[in-house]
């Protein structure tokens, strides 16, 4: 990613929306499908600046990795204690057979090659263990946002499926979410277009908006892998070995 992306997730994800109502709509979905035992053994790959790890703690004993190393400060301190380095999709000194969950968090899609990233990941499991996948969706939705953030692709939901079977690996409960505000999200990317205006930047809305944001798109909590969700801007998944 480029250095502005890192830059810009250390000033904003304790504030913005979509960070804040995601990591809730993440560990509603984590308790009711991802079966964790007591004190499980969790690795979050591609941790950023670690936002997501109080989150995961929730559920066990968690690990991080993060190749960039401003970003991996930030998340160590977060942590209290080092974020590895070990890039995917071979992940070199990561311990084969150890981890209950592995989470991998809008990561899938910056590895050029996502089978064998994918197939890395399910050597970590230990036996019942999961991948917790979430992805951007809809490749028509390409933008700016993308390739600043060094993205390969963004996924259907058939994409997902191959690649997680070519892994494999099976899919439970796949199904798209920030699905609410969808409908605002596709006409800024076609307006943005039409315009000739495709911007970036990913700071936080005026606050009466970001909060507005924010509740609307936390109420997926009580819905995502409950019902069958309309498009959205993401896919989330719990992946399993075949």
């Amino acid at each position: 990613m480029d250095r502005i992306v890192y830059d810009r997730m250390a000033a904003h994800d304790s504030t913005h929306w979509w960070y804040r109502a995601r990591r809730d709509i993440l560990a509603d979905y984590l308790d009711r499908y991802a079966d964790l035992p007591q004190g499980a053994r969790i690795l979050e790959i591609g941790c950023g600046t670690g936002h997501n790890l109080p989150m995961l703690a929730a559920f066990g004993s968690v690990d991080a990795i993060e190749i960039d190393p401003a970003a991996r400060a930030i998340a160590s301190q977060r942590l209290g204690k080092p974020v590895g380095a070990s890039p995917l999709p071979g992940l070199p000194d990561v311990p084969r057979g150890h981890y209950d969950l592995v989470a991998v968090l809008d990561v899938v899609e910056h590895i050029e090659d996502d089978v064998a990233a994918l197939a890395g990941m399910r050597s970590l499991l230990r036996p019942g263990g999961k991948i917790l996948i979430a992805v951007p969706a809809h490749q028509w939705m390409w933008s700016a946002h993308d390739v600043v953030n060094h993205h390969h692709r963004r996924y259907s939901k058939a994409t997902l499926k191959a690649a997680i079977a070519k892994a494999g690996l099976m899919p439970e409960r796949l199904g798209y979410f920030n699905s609410l505000l969808f409908p605002l999200a596709a006409a800024a990317r076609v307006a943005g277009r039409l315009t000739g205006r495709d911007d970036s930047d990913d700071s936080p809305p005026p606050p009466a908006v970001n909060a507005l944001f924010e509740r609307i798109f936390r109420l997926e909590r009580h819905l995502v892998g409950r019902v069958p969700m309309g498009p959205g801007v993401s896919i989330v998944t719990l992946a399993k070995p075949a």
